[in-house]
Protein backbone atom coordinates (compact mmCIF):
# COMPACT_ATOMS: atom_id res chain seq x y z
CA UNK A 1 0.00 0.00 0.00
CA UNK A 2 1.39 3.17 -1.31
CA UNK A 3 -0.32 6.14 0.47
CA UNK A 4 0.12 9.94 1.71
CA UNK A 5 -1.02 8.95 5.15
CA UNK A 6 0.35 8.65 8.27
CA UNK A 7 -1.24 5.87 10.50
CA UNK A 8 -4.18 4.18 9.01
CA UNK A 9 -6.26 5.00 12.22
CA UNK A 10 -6.01 9.19 11.74
CA UNK A 11 -6.41 9.62 8.14
CA UNK A 12 -9.81 10.80 8.48
CA UNK A 13 -9.21 13.11 11.60
CA UNK A 14 -6.12 14.41 9.85
CA UNK A 15 -7.62 15.22 7.22
CA UNK A 16 -10.38 16.56 8.80
CA UNK A 17 -8.04 19.26 10.32
CA UNK A 18 -6.66 19.89 7.08
CA UNK A 19 -9.62 20.50 5.50
CA UNK A 20 -10.28 22.95 8.32
CA UNK A 21 -6.95 24.83 7.79
CA UNK A 22 -7.43 24.89 3.86
CA UNK A 23 -11.13 26.31 4.15
CA UNK A 24 -10.98 28.89 7.31
CA UNK A 25 -12.77 31.43 5.78
CA UNK A 26 -16.19 29.21 4.77
CA UNK A 27 -15.75 26.37 7.31
CA UNK A 28 -15.62 25.40 10.67
CA UNK A 29 -15.16 21.46 11.84
CA UNK A 30 -16.39 19.96 14.92
CA UNK A 31 -12.96 17.59 15.32
CA UNK A 32 -14.22 15.62 18.77
CA UNK A 33 -17.83 14.70 16.58
CA UNK A 34 -15.63 14.52 13.19
CA UNK A 35 -18.72 17.26 11.60
CA UNK A 36 -18.03 19.74 9.26
CA UNK A 37 -19.97 23.13 9.46
CA UNK A 38 -20.68 25.92 7.19
CA UNK A 39 -18.81 28.93 9.24
CA UNK A 40 -21.99 31.12 9.73
CA UNK A 41 -24.50 28.36 10.41
CA UNK A 42 -27.24 28.02 11.70
CA UNK A 43 -28.72 30.81 9.81
CA UNK A 44 -32.32 32.35 10.98
CA UNK A 45 -34.76 31.30 9.13
CA UNK A 46 -32.81 29.16 6.66
CA UNK A 47 -33.98 25.03 6.05
CA UNK A 48 -30.93 23.62 8.10
CA UNK A 49 -29.24 20.46 5.07
CA UNK A 50 -27.17 17.87 6.26
CA UNK A 51 -25.50 14.83 4.50
CA UNK A 52 -23.05 12.64 5.53
CA UNK A 53 -21.47 8.96 5.29
CA UNK A 54 -18.32 7.29 4.91
CA UNK A 55 -15.13 9.32 4.00
CA UNK A 56 -13.10 8.26 1.31
CA UNK A 57 -15.82 9.93 -1.36
CA UNK A 58 -14.33 13.14 -1.42
CA UNK A 59 -15.24 15.76 -1.64
CA UNK A 60 -18.45 14.54 -1.08
CA UNK A 61 -19.74 15.54 1.47
CA UNK A 62 -17.68 17.69 3.34
CA UNK A 63 -16.36 19.38 0.38
CA UNK A 64 -20.20 20.07 -0.09
CA UNK A 65 -20.37 22.67 2.33
CA UNK A 66 -21.16 25.92 2.70
CA UNK A 67 -23.29 29.12 0.62
CA UNK A 68 -25.66 27.35 -2.06
CA UNK A 69 -24.98 24.01 -0.66
CA UNK A 70 -25.26 21.79 2.72
CA UNK A 71 -24.62 23.33 6.13
CA UNK A 72 -23.18 20.17 7.84
CA UNK A 73 -21.94 17.33 6.65
CA UNK A 74 -20.73 14.27 8.87
CA UNK A 75 -17.50 11.94 8.37
CA UNK A 76 -17.82 8.06 9.30
CA UNK A 77 -14.58 6.40 8.90
CA UNK A 78 -13.41 4.88 5.39
CA UNK A 79 -16.39 3.49 3.85
CA UNK A 80 -18.20 3.32 6.74
CA UNK A 81 -20.81 5.50 8.14
CA UNK A 82 -21.77 8.11 10.74
CA UNK A 83 -23.13 7.24 14.25
CA UNK A 84 -26.38 8.64 15.16
CA UNK A 85 -24.53 11.17 17.95
CA UNK A 86 -22.89 13.27 15.07
CA UNK A 87 -26.05 13.14 13.16
CA UNK A 88 -27.91 14.30 15.70
CA UNK A 89 -25.29 16.55 17.03
CA UNK A 90 -25.34 18.17 13.73
CA UNK A 91 -29.26 18.22 12.96
CA UNK A 92 -28.98 20.39 16.82
CA UNK A 93 -26.76 22.60 15.79
CA UNK A 94 -28.19 24.01 12.10
CA UNK A 95 -31.85 24.35 13.32
CA UNK A 96 -32.58 27.69 13.31
CA UNK A 97 -35.95 27.77 13.31
CA UNK A 98 -37.09 26.38 10.05
CA UNK A 99 -36.01 22.57 10.42
CA UNK A 100 -33.78 20.57 8.80
CA UNK A 101 -33.77 18.15 5.96
CA UNK A 102 -31.30 14.84 6.32
CA UNK A 103 -30.00 14.31 2.41
CA UNK A 104 -29.47 10.10 2.99
CA UNK A 105 -27.50 7.92 0.18
CA UNK A 106 -29.50 4.59 0.29
CA UNK A 107 -26.85 2.28 2.22
CA UNK A 108 -27.95 0.41 5.16
CA UNK A 109 -26.02 1.80 8.03
CA UNK A 110 -26.96 5.34 6.64
CA UNK A 111 -30.36 5.26 6.46
CA UNK A 112 -30.77 3.29 9.73
CA UNK A 113 -28.63 5.87 11.68
CA UNK A 114 -30.03 9.02 10.14
CA UNK A 115 -33.21 8.08 11.16
CA UNK A 116 -32.33 7.32 15.03
CA UNK A 117 -30.67 10.42 14.52
CA UNK A 118 -33.80 12.53 13.51
CA UNK A 119 -35.42 10.95 16.38
CA UNK A 120 -33.31 11.51 19.11
CA UNK A 121 -33.15 15.69 17.73
CA UNK A 122 -37.11 15.69 17.38
CA UNK A 123 -37.47 14.37 21.48
CA UNK A 124 -34.54 16.43 22.74
CA UNK A 125 -34.80 19.64 21.11
CA UNK A 126 -38.50 19.35 19.09
CA UNK A 127 -36.44 19.87 16.06
CA UNK A 128 -38.71 19.28 13.27
CA UNK A 129 -36.98 16.86 10.66
CA UNK A 130 -37.58 15.37 7.24
CA UNK A 131 -35.58 12.98 5.58
CA UNK A 132 -34.88 12.16 0.95
CA UNK A 133 -32.86 9.06 0.27
CA UNK A 134 -31.26 8.97 -2.81
CA UNK A 135 -30.97 5.89 -5.03
CA UNK A 136 -30.40 6.63 -8.44
CA UNK A 137 -27.98 3.57 -9.19
CA UNK A 138 -29.57 1.46 -12.01
CA UNK A 139 -26.65 -1.10 -11.86
CA UNK A 140 -28.41 -3.66 -9.02
CA UNK A 141 -31.23 -3.89 -6.98
CA UNK A 142 -29.52 -4.73 -4.41
CA UNK A 143 -26.05 -4.41 -3.50
CA UNK A 144 -23.70 -6.04 -0.33
CA UNK A 145 -24.70 -2.49 1.52
CA UNK A 146 -27.84 -2.12 0.43
CA UNK A 147 -31.78 -2.94 0.30
CA UNK A 148 -32.56 -1.30 -3.33
CA UNK A 149 -30.40 1.22 -5.21
CA UNK A 150 -27.78 2.55 -4.05
CA UNK A 151 -27.25 6.10 -4.03
CA UNK A 152 -24.67 7.60 -5.58
CA UNK A 153 -24.52 10.78 -8.42
CA UNK A 154 -27.49 12.27 -8.30
CA UNK A 155 -26.81 12.82 -4.39
CA UNK A 156 -24.29 15.44 -5.75
CA UNK A 157 -26.59 17.08 -8.32
CA UNK A 158 -29.54 17.07 -5.53
CA UNK A 159 -27.17 18.60 -2.70
CA UNK A 160 -26.33 21.58 -5.30
CA UNK A 161 -30.69 22.05 -6.72
CA UNK A 162 -31.87 21.81 -2.67
CA UNK A 163 -29.14 23.79 -1.06
CA UNK A 164 -29.84 26.72 -3.40
CA UNK A 165 -33.53 26.61 -2.83
CA UNK A 166 -33.10 26.45 0.93
CA UNK A 167 -30.51 29.40 0.44
CA UNK A 168 -33.52 31.13 -1.23
CA UNK A 169 -36.31 30.63 2.28
CA UNK A 170 -38.09 28.19 1.17
CA UNK A 171 -39.85 26.45 3.92
CA UNK A 172 -38.83 22.82 4.82
CA UNK A 173 -41.47 20.85 3.23
CA UNK A 174 -41.10 22.54 -0.45
CA UNK A 175 -37.58 22.18 0.39
CA UNK A 176 -38.39 18.31 0.94
CA UNK A 177 -40.75 17.53 -1.86
CA UNK A 178 -38.14 19.64 -4.25
CA UNK A 179 -35.35 16.38 -3.15
CA UNK A 180 -37.58 14.06 -3.63
CA UNK A 181 -38.50 15.77 -7.18
CA UNK A 182 -34.19 15.58 -7.76
CA UNK A 183 -34.14 12.17 -7.19
CA UNK A 184 -36.97 10.83 -9.11
CA UNK A 185 -35.79 12.78 -12.31
CA UNK A 186 -32.37 11.02 -11.98
CA UNK A 187 -30.65 8.02 -12.88
CA UNK A 188 -27.11 6.81 -12.40
CA UNK A 189 -24.49 4.21 -13.49
CA UNK A 190 -20.72 3.35 -12.81
CA UNK A 191 -18.14 1.39 -13.35
CA UNK A 192 -14.53 0.73 -13.02
CA UNK A 193 -10.97 -0.20 -14.16
CA UNK A 194 -8.97 -0.56 -10.69
CA UNK A 195 -9.90 -1.52 -7.17
CA UNK A 196 -9.44 0.89 -4.55
CA UNK A 197 -7.47 0.23 -1.10
CA UNK A 198 -9.01 1.63 2.07
CA UNK A 199 -6.37 2.39 4.29
CA UNK A 200 -7.24 0.05 7.14
CA UNK A 201 -7.09 -2.52 5.09
CA UNK A 202 -3.79 -2.35 3.42
CA UNK A 203 -4.72 -4.14 0.37
CA UNK A 204 -7.07 -4.03 -2.98
CA UNK A 205 -10.99 -4.43 -1.75
CA UNK A 206 -11.51 -6.81 -4.99
CA UNK A 207 -9.12 -8.00 -8.21
CA UNK A 208 -9.16 -6.82 -11.36
CA UNK A 209 -6.63 -7.91 -14.02
CA UNK A 210 -5.09 -5.39 -16.32
CA UNK A 211 -7.82 -6.41 -19.49
CA UNK A 212 -10.97 -6.08 -17.48
CA UNK A 213 -13.41 -4.12 -16.39
CA UNK A 214 -15.93 -3.95 -13.98
CA UNK A 215 -19.45 -2.50 -15.25
CA UNK A 216 -22.05 -1.32 -12.85
CA UNK A 217 -19.86 -0.89 -9.80
CA UNK A 218 -20.72 0.96 -6.47
CA UNK A 219 -18.69 3.15 -4.77
CA UNK A 220 -17.37 1.20 -2.44
CA UNK A 221 -16.50 -1.64 -4.90
CA UNK A 222 -19.55 -3.73 -4.92
CA UNK A 223 -19.51 -5.85 -7.62
CA UNK A 224 -21.67 -4.63 -10.84
CA UNK A 225 -23.59 -6.13 -13.13
CA UNK A 226 -21.01 -7.72 -14.64
CA UNK A 227 -16.99 -8.00 -15.72
CA UNK A 228 -15.66 -7.59 -19.03
CA UNK A 229 -12.71 -7.59 -21.47
CA UNK A 230 -11.58 -3.62 -21.28
CA UNK A 231 -13.68 -2.14 -24.59
CA UNK A 232 -12.63 1.38 -26.03
CA UNK A 233 -13.82 4.59 -24.64
CA UNK A 234 -17.05 4.61 -27.21
CA UNK A 235 -18.59 1.36 -26.19
CA UNK A 236 -17.88 1.99 -22.39
CA UNK A 237 -19.97 5.07 -22.52
CA UNK A 238 -22.76 3.02 -24.29
CA UNK A 239 -22.53 0.35 -21.43
CA UNK A 240 -23.42 3.17 -19.01
CA UNK A 241 -25.93 6.02 -20.84
CA UNK A 242 -28.16 3.25 -22.37
CA UNK A 243 -29.31 1.68 -18.93
CA UNK A 244 -29.79 5.00 -17.47
CA UNK A 245 -31.90 6.10 -20.80
CA UNK A 246 -33.99 3.67 -20.54
CA UNK A 247 -34.66 3.39 -16.92
CA UNK A 248 -36.59 6.48 -16.43
CA UNK A 249 -37.27 6.27 -18.96
CA UNK A 250 -35.81 9.59 -20.79
CA UNK A 251 -37.12 10.37 -24.09
CA UNK A 252 -36.51 12.39 -27.05
CA UNK A 253 -37.31 16.02 -25.98
CA UNK A 254 -35.96 15.99 -22.82
CA UNK A 255 -33.64 18.22 -21.32
CA UNK A 256 -30.73 16.82 -18.68
CA UNK A 257 -28.03 17.68 -16.70
CA UNK A 258 -25.17 15.59 -17.75
CA UNK A 259 -22.70 14.84 -15.03
CA UNK A 260 -19.34 12.95 -16.04
CA UNK A 261 -18.02 11.70 -12.85
CA UNK A 262 -14.73 10.21 -12.09
CA UNK A 263 -14.09 7.50 -9.40
CA UNK A 264 -11.02 9.15 -8.15
CA UNK A 265 -8.10 7.81 -10.12
CA UNK A 266 -9.14 8.88 -13.57
CA UNK A 267 -7.63 12.11 -15.03
CA UNK A 268 -10.13 14.93 -16.74
CA UNK A 269 -8.27 13.80 -19.93
CA UNK A 270 -9.82 11.07 -20.01
CA UNK A 271 -13.07 12.27 -18.07
CA UNK A 272 -13.77 14.93 -20.91
CA UNK A 273 -13.23 12.03 -23.67
CA UNK A 274 -15.77 9.98 -22.04
CA UNK A 275 -18.27 13.54 -21.69
CA UNK A 276 -18.03 13.66 -25.16
CA UNK A 277 -18.71 10.00 -26.30
CA UNK A 278 -21.49 10.37 -23.68
CA UNK A 279 -22.47 13.72 -25.59
CA UNK A 280 -22.65 11.93 -29.06
CA UNK A 281 -25.25 9.58 -27.55
CA UNK A 282 -27.51 11.51 -26.19
CA UNK A 283 -27.49 14.01 -29.02
CA UNK A 284 -28.60 11.08 -31.18
CA UNK A 285 -31.21 9.76 -28.83
CA UNK A 286 -32.57 13.69 -28.85
CA UNK A 287 -31.87 14.15 -25.76
CA UNK A 288 -30.90 17.96 -24.85
CA UNK A 289 -28.11 18.91 -22.69
CA UNK A 290 -29.00 21.84 -20.64
CA UNK A 291 -26.15 21.65 -18.54
CA UNK A 292 -22.94 19.97 -17.58
CA UNK A 293 -20.88 18.90 -14.79
CA UNK A 294 -17.47 16.72 -14.97
CA UNK A 295 -14.49 15.91 -12.94
CA UNK A 296 -14.20 14.01 -9.81
CA UNK A 297 -16.75 14.55 -7.19
CA UNK A 298 -18.26 11.36 -5.49
CA UNK A 299 -15.23 9.02 -5.52
CA UNK A 300 -13.96 5.97 -4.38
CA UNK A 301 -10.75 6.77 -3.02
CA UNK A 302 -8.21 6.39 -5.95
CA UNK A 303 -10.40 4.13 -7.98
CA UNK A 304 -9.73 4.38 -11.49
CA UNK A 305 -12.84 4.56 -13.59
CA UNK A 306 -16.46 6.86 -13.88
CA UNK A 307 -20.08 7.03 -13.43
CA UNK A 308 -22.54 9.39 -15.35
CA UNK A 309 -25.41 10.30 -13.95
CA UNK A 310 -28.36 11.74 -15.81
CA UNK A 311 -31.36 14.48 -14.43
CA UNK A 312 -34.11 15.36 -16.27
CA UNK A 313 -34.76 19.40 -15.64
CA UNK A 314 -37.25 22.02 -16.62
CA UNK A 315 -36.62 25.94 -16.08
CA UNK A 316 -37.03 25.82 -12.31
CA UNK A 317 -34.55 22.78 -11.94
CA UNK A 318 -31.85 24.82 -14.15
CA UNK A 319 -32.33 27.97 -12.57
CA UNK A 320 -31.45 26.36 -8.66
CA UNK A 321 -28.65 24.59 -10.53
CA UNK A 322 -27.37 28.24 -11.77
CA UNK A 323 -27.56 30.09 -8.52
CA UNK A 324 -24.41 30.98 -6.60
CA UNK A 325 -22.43 28.16 -4.55
CA UNK A 326 -19.20 28.82 -2.57
CA UNK A 327 -18.11 25.12 -1.40
CA UNK A 328 -14.24 23.79 -1.30
CA UNK A 329 -15.73 21.36 -3.83
CA UNK A 330 -17.86 23.88 -6.18
CA UNK A 331 -18.14 27.13 -6.85
CA UNK A 332 -19.96 29.64 -9.41
CA UNK A 333 -21.04 32.80 -9.52
CA UNK A 334 -19.95 33.80 -5.99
Amino acid sequence: MKKLINEPGDVVSEALRGMAAAHPDRLRVDHENRIVYRKDAPRTGKVGLISGGGSGHEPMHGGFVGLGMLDAACAGEVFTSPVPDQMMAATKEVDAGAGVLHIVKNYTGDVMNFEMAAELAAADAGTEVLSVVTNDDVAVQDSLYTAGRRGVGVTVLLEKIVGAAAEEGQPLQQVADLAKKVNDNGRSMGMALTSCTVPAAGKPTFDLADNEMEVGIGIHGEPGRQRLPLAPAKEIAAMLVDPVVSDLPYRQGDSVIAFMNGMGGTPLIELYLMYNEVAQLLDRAGITVARSLVGNYITSLEMAGCSVTLLKVDDELVRLWDAPVNTPGLRWGA
